[in-house]
């Protein structure tokens, strides 16, 4: 396997640096097979998101599709795939951002009853209950 990092998605994902984009093209295109795919952290994941929704200004909606792709590549290996595809569920409806509905996911898959929050926004989200 190999990892990928935050900034090749995002200029695979945005394609707005022309060098880069046609080096990551190339990469998921010819380097990645299934016999050699890329690996993408939550960490990644995560950073992706907050890059995409942050100076890319991506709503919920344009994220969870952006994400959506990644896990459709059968090249790629997601860290806790299904977690990711729930919380891109999640935070397409709008009540949460994508990274609280990956705690929240997450939290529910290792057994947790809740997460506990002082975010009344991710408190929204099915898993967490407000704190206090």
């Amino acid at each position: 396997m190999i990892g990928l990092d935050t900034n090749l998605l995002v200029r695979f994902l945005t394609q707005d640096d022309p060098a880069q984009a046609a080096i990551a093209r190339q990469i998921f295109e010819h380097r990645l097979t299934t016999r050699n795919p890329g690996y993408v952290s939550l960490v990644v994941i995560v950073e992706t998101a907050w890059v995409l929704t942050g100076p890319y200004r991506l709503t919920g909606a344009q994220l969870a599709d952006a994400i959506e792709r990644l896990l459709q590549i059968a090249t790629v290996r997601v860290q806790e795939e299904q977690a990711v595809f729930t919380a891109l569920s999640l935070a397409r409806d709008g009540r949460g951002d994508f990274a609280d509905a990956l705690i929240s996911s997450l939290a529910v898959r290792a057994g947790c009853r809740h997460v506990l929050t002082f975010d009344r926004k991710a408190a929204r989200l099915p898993g967490f209950e407000l704190a206090g």
